[in-house]
């Protein structure tokens, strides 16, 4: 007899995207002007060519294997290319997208910012000073008249963890052209796009009542190294409020904690109706007095982990649970939609069972009653990643960067059974990650 592991009814089953990383030939933002000025392994170009309209065969491939929604973005720089002026063809070649996937089956999520900001933001140092807000706002109003009839949920910011920390501290992502950088810089960003999502949280529900609005937390659980040692214990805890809790407490409280101070932003406290989780991993925090850029607390992973590709990511199912957790506790009642979840993995060997694994961790959260309501992996095609360029490989579909030729995973397949499913077996795991069948449904004999 087979055993499933399956989800509630309607459970959202889909993967994400984001616009600069997809659609390719994005020549007025910071990142093209990041890309140019060599600070990215490779360059963007064609990408995967969703500008050029091959999105239309990605998302029959997504419906096609059983996905029900899909996640992507709006590239701020191409509807409003300077200040004063909207491109009305671009804004339709959005609504084209929308309206493709809700034909194909597809309910949208649209995300307004996913890391690219236009050049004459970028050349005004964008998120630093409060001189962005009433400019995010104009254009949250401007995509919700444009896409309300299509699109009713909305993520204002992703990972504005990891715009501030990657741009300001680790200095991987681009800034602006005078270079700040710090941690007082990176804390005020993070304030400018707390209010950032307020004022389009508000702009949003005034043009669309019934719209569901969020914003996506890059959310890392971390563990000290010798949790007996003060120092460890204390530098995980410093490691993991810098990283995590900015937003969280804002949202929930109004003021904005960090290591560095507090900032009351009391527009902020309540406005999310989802909390939007990013999971990958699970980071081991020790005390390094050689980690100054880490405030002394450097981040690893166990050397026995089972890692990605390149050792970018270490795949820790429990993690997910900990993290909805961790969800459902700090926001009680509030629906909870896991807005990424991926692992790199060219040849295909991990991600079964990365992915097996993580949702088996999923459905156990599921029956705790917390309120988990969609999973979206990371990501649908292989796509530009960032400073990594091509060098890692998140998609269930390969690309051929050249050719734009996309290839079959074994992933696909799984991902296509368990959105079919709406649930996951251990015939499943059996036949793409035999390996860790008796881990997942131990003393399962399945037959030959």
């Amino acid at each position: 007899m087979t055993i499933t592991n399956h989800f509630p009814r309607g459970f959202l089953w889909g993967t994400a995207t984001a616009s600069h990383q997809v659609e390719g030939n994005n020549t007025n933002n910071n990142w093209y002007a990041w890309e140019q000025a060599g600070h990215t392994r490779d360059k963007s170009g064609l990408a995967c060519d969703w500008w050029g309209g091959r999105w239309k065969e990605d998302m029959e491939r997504a419906a096609e294997t059983g996905q029900n929604t899909h996640r992507f973005s709006i590239e701020w720089s191409r509807v409003q290319p300077t200040p004063d002026r909207w491109d009305e063809s671009a804004i339709e070649k959005y609504r084209s997208m929308a309206r493709g996937m809700v034909e194909r089956g597809l309910t949208p999520l649209v995300t307004l910012h996913h890391f690219s900001d236009p050049l004459w933001l970028y050349e005004q140092c964008g998120w630093e000073t409060e001189a962005v807000l009433p400019c995010f706002e104009k254009y949250a109003r401007k995509m919700a008249e444009a896409l309300k009839e299509y699109v009713s949920t909305w993520v204002t910011i992703n990972e504005p963890n990891v715009y501030a920390l990657n741009g300001y501290v680790a200095a991987d992502f681009p800034t602006c052209p005078q270079g700040h950088k710090g941690m007082a810089v990176a804390l005020r960003v993070l304030a400018n796009m707390l209010r950032g999502h307020a004022a389009a949280y508000r702009a949003l529900h005034e043009i669309q009542p019934e719209a569901h609005v969020g914003y996506a937390l890059h959310y890392r659980p971390m563990v000290a190294a010798r949790p007996w040692f003060p120092l460890d214990a204390l530098m995980r805890k410093i490691q993991y409020d810098g990283i995590n809790m900015a937003f969280p407490s804002a949202i929930s409280s109004g003021v904005m904690k960090s290591p560095l101070g507090k900032v009351n932003i009391p527009e902020a406290k309540g406005l999310q109706d989802f909390v939007g989780l990013n999971y990958y991993s699970v980071d081991t925090v020790k005390f390094d007095w050689s980690a100054r850029k880490e405030l002394f607390g450097r981040r690893y992973y166990p050397a026995d982990s089972d890692f990605s590709t390149n050792k970018f990511i270490a795949n820790i199912p429990c993690g997910l649970f900990d993290s909805v957790r961790w969800a459902a506790e700090t926001y009680p009642d509030t629906p909870i939609v896991i807005t990424e979840n991926g692992v790199e993995d060219a040849d295909d060997k991990l991600r079964p069972r990365y992915l097996a694994q993580h949702l088996q961790q999923l459905w156990r959260a599921v029956n705790f009653n917390y309120p988990v309501k969609g999973y979206y992996h990371w990501s649908l095609v292989d796509n530009f990643e960032w400073e990594r360029g091509w060098s890692q490989r998140f998609g269930l579909w390969g690309l051929d960067v050249e050719t734009q030729a996309r290839i079959r995973r074994p992933s696909v397949d799984l991902y296509a059974e368990i959105c079919r499913e709406n649930g996951i077996s251990d015939e499943m795991v059996e036949k793409y990650c035999p390996e860790v069948r008796e881990k997942m449904f131990p003393g399962r004999n399945v037959a030959p």
